[in-house]
């Protein structure tokens, strides 16, 4: 495939309403006509998630004695939102595809709940690319051999996207969030924080194992074992000028 990739992870709240969506389907959109070949990643919706568990603790459904139910109703939440942004882009005309992880090509181990990436195939989305398609893969999800659908932990949806990147290049992985860089501190709660525009990857993961909660620790991992650049901003930021923290 002759044009760059770059792969695009949407955050849940980045794609919380129908205008997001659909501002999320232009941004894809712009780096087709730059001339890239995007891959991306979808979180749920908003709190699709936090919904979903009250709607099975109300049904006294636990991991207890259900976690097969439980990780399926979860990967619910990706799957719409890779259904909903890819059904946004073919409205404008894009070719995209939603894929749940193990079509995809990711395959998990562990117990549910805790699943973690075991492999990645990823002649899947490649095949697609060739084909001049747009995968739009749902996060936070993976197919262990047995083809049970296993979740790899709440914010792993940057996992998915960074481990993505990884297996295509290393490929430029863009996590498109709520808020505009990495802080120095939570800037909801501090009006003087202050956005770090160039990070190592030794500093992001740093920051993120201390506690900052723009990029899940495990893919500030990833990214720093697969030396995969990463760009972090919001997605009101205007395209080509997303003056965010850029890793690597």
């Amino acid at each position: 495939m002759s044009q760059s990739i770059v792969v695009l992870k949407f955050g849940g709240t980045s794609l919380a309403t129908p205008r997001r969506l659909r501002l999320a389907a232009r941004r894809v959109r712009a780096h087709l006509r730059r001339g890239e070949a995007p891959v991306v990643v979808a979180s749920a919706l908003g709190h699709t998630t936090d919904g979903i568990l009250r709607r099975l603790e109300r049904c006294g459904i636990s991991p207890a004695f259900a976690g097969r139910e439980v990780d399926r109703a979860l990967a619910t939440g990706e799957t719409l939102s890779s259904a909903m942004l890819a059904g946004c882009l073919r409205k404008l005309g894009i070719g995209a595809i939603s894929l749940t992880g193990g079509e995809a090509g990711f395959e998990g181990s562990g117990e549910f709940g805790r699943g973690a990436i075991a492999r990645l195939d990823a002649s899947p989305i490649r095949r697609l690319l060739a084909g001049g398609a747009v995968p739009v893969i749902a996060g936070f999800q993976a197919r262990r051999p047995d083809g049970e659908t296993v979740t790899l932990g709440r914010g792993a949806s940057d996992t998915t996207a960074v481990a993505l990147a990884a297996a295509l290049g290393p490929v430029p992985c863009h996590i498109v969030t709520d808020v505009g860089a990495v802080y120095d501190r939570d800037p909801n709660l501090d009006a003087a924080a202050q956005p770090y525009r160039q990070l190592s990857h030794d500093e992001l993961l740093r920051l993120a194992e201390a506690g900052a909660q723009v990029v899940h620790p495990a893919a500030a991992r990833w990214a720093l074992d697969h030396r995969v650049p990463l760009c972090i901003y919001s997605y009101r930021a205007v395209f080509g000028e997303e003056y965010g923290t850029r890793v690597g």
